[in-house]
C-alpha cells in the first residue's frame, strides 16, 4: 500500500524520538520513501547520522539552509510529500502548529503544506491533560490534522497515564489508513447538514445558547464531502470553522436555520447535528437591558420551531434518510429512543454530554446509533472518526 508513497517525517524532541528510528525502518520495509526533518530538540535524543542512515537520504534541520532555501526548500519539502507525519509530536510542536507559529523548519512546514498531517503525540501525562494542550488538540483536529495515540502506560519520568507515543506499527497502520483512497460512495448525492448552536437574542449583547462548538457537525460535513457528496452545510455561530468543499450557509437563530434548511431541500439525506436552542425570547429588547435596582427583567419565552421534526415530517420532499442527534445527560438511550419515535426520523445518534464526559465542546465522542433495526454502541473516538463511520453508514443506506 505504501510503495512509492512519500512520507515527510518530523521528529520532535522527546525521549520517544528513539521510536522514530524503528518507524523509518517499518515505513521503508513497506516501500515508502521517508524524508526526515529533525528538530533541534529532536537532535538531543537521536543523531542526524542514525536518522539519515535508516532513511537513506539527507536529514533536514535548518530553516535557513542557504542551498535549500535558494530553491524555497521548505515549500518543496511540504508539497512533495504525500503525508506529513510528526513522531513524536511534542506539546511544543502541537502548540506551534495550532497557533500558526513558524520559528523553525518543522513548524514552517505545517503552514506551507497542502497535504494531510498525522501526529503521534508524546509527552508527560500532566502536559497531555493540560487545558492548553486540550485546546491545541481541538484546534488541530478541526483543522483536519489526524492523530494516532497517545497510549496509556509507564513513562520515562516515572509517572503513569496517557502520553506514551503510539508504537511504530500503530503509526504505520495510521499512515496506511490516511493514504488509503476514500471511495466516493456518495457521488451524485445531495446531503444537508446542520451544525453548531443557535443564538436567540435577549437584547443586542445577550442571547440564549448552549455549549456546542460545532466540531461534530463540521467533521460530518467534511466526511460526507470527502465521499463525493454535494453538501449544503447550515451552521449556527460555531466556534470552529466550517469544512472546506461544501456550500456554507451561516445563520444565527433557530428560525433562520429552519428557513435555510427548507430552502436547501430537496436532499437525499439530512444530518441534523445542530444543537438548536429550545426557546427564544418573545420580544427581544432593541437596547441593552440595564440594571435599574428593580430586580431582573421578566423574559417571556416561546418554543422554537422543531427543525428535525419538520424535516422528518415532510411529504414528497422528505429526504430518504433523516438523522437526528440526542445529546443527553441522563437516561441517554431511553430519551434517545423516545426522541426518534417522537420526531419521526430514521436514525438517532445518541451521546452523553454530561460535564464529566468532556464531550460537549471536546474533541472526542462516544455515541450509540439507534435505528429501527437496532442499536450500535460505538467506542469513544475522535469526532472525525465518528463522522467517517457515520458517513460510511449513510452511504450504505443510500446505495
Amino acid at each position: 500500500m505504501l510503495a512509492g508513497r512519500h512520507i515527510l517525517l518530523v521528529i520532535g524532541g522527546g525521549i520517544a524520538a528513539y521510536k522514530a528510528l524503528d518507524l523509518i525502518r517499518r515505513l521503508r520495509e513497506r516501500g515508502a520513501e521517508v524524508t526526515p526533518v529533525l528538530t533541534s530538540a529532536g537532535a538531543q535524543f537521536v543523531t542526524p547520522l542514525s536518522v539519515s542512515s535508516l532513511a537513506g537520504t539527507e536529514v533536514h534541520q535548518a530553516l535557513f539552509d542557504l542551498t535549500a532555501e535558494a530553491k524555497m526548500g521548505h515549500i518543496e519539502l511540504s508539497r512533495a510529500a504525500d503525508l506529513i507525519v510528526v513522531a513524536p509530536a511534542t506539546a511544543d510542536l502541537m502548540a506551534r502548529a495550532a497557533n500558526g507559529m513558524a520559528p523553525d523548519l518543522a513548524s514552517t512546514l505545517f503552514l506551507a503544506t497542502d497535504k494531510r498531517v498525522l501526529m503521534a503525540p508524546a509527552m508527560n501525562v500532566r502536559m497531555w491533560e493540560h487545558p492548553a494542550t486540550k485546546r491545541n488538540l481541538e484546534t488541530l483536529r478541526c483543522d483536519g490534522v489526524l492523530f494516532v495515540g497517545p497510549n496509556e502506560g509507564p513513562m520515562a519520568c516515572g509517572e503513569f497515564g496517557y502520553g506514551r507515543m503510539a508504537e511504530p506499527l500503530e503509526i504505520v497502520a495510521a499512515v496506511e489508513a490516511a493514504l488509503a483512497p476514500v471511495a466516493r460512495t456518495l457521488g451524485g448525492k445531495h446531503l444537508l447538514v446542520t451544525s453548531g448552536p443557535t443564538h436567540e437574542p435577549i437584547d443586542p449583547v445577550r442571547y440564549i445558547a448552549n455549549r456546542s462548538s460545532g466540531a461534530q457537525g463540521t467533521a460530518i460535513g467534511a466526511a460526507l464531502a470527502e465521499r463525493g457528496a454535494r453538501v449544503t452545510f447550515v451552521t449556527g455561530p460555531a466556534s470552529v470553522p466550517p469544512p472546506s468543499g461544501v456550500e456554507v450557509i451561516r445563520v444565527e437563530t433557530a428560525g433562520e436555520m429552519l428557513a435555510a434548511v427548507q430552502a436547501a431541500l430537496p436532499a437525499d439525506a439530512a444530518v441534523m447535528a445542530a444543537a438548536v436552542a429550545d426557546w427564544h425570547v418573545v420580544s427581544a429588547s432593541g437596547q441593552k437591558l440595564k440594571k435599574d435596582g428593580g430586580g431582573p427583567p421578566t423574559l417571556a419565552l416561546a418554543q422554537n420551531p422543531d427543525i428535525l421534526a419538520a424535516v422528518a415530517g415532510l411529504g414528497e420532499s422528505r429526504p430518504r434518510l433523516v438523522v437526528g442527534f440526542a445529546a443527553e445527560t441522563e437516561n441517554v438511550l431511553e430519551h434517545a429512543r423516545a426522541k426518534r419515535l417522537r420526531k419521526g426520523c430514521d436514525w438517532i445518534v445518541a451521546n452523553d454530554v454530561s460535564s464529566a464526559t468532556g464531550i460537549m465542546g471536546g474533541t472526542e465522542n462516544a455515541v450509540t446509533l439507534i435505528t429501527a433495526g437496532g442499536e450500535e454502541a460505538w467506542e469513544r473516538m475522535g469526532k472525525d472518526a465518528v463522522a467517517a463511520r457515520l458517513a460510511d453508514r449513510i452511504a450504505q443506506a443510500l446505495a
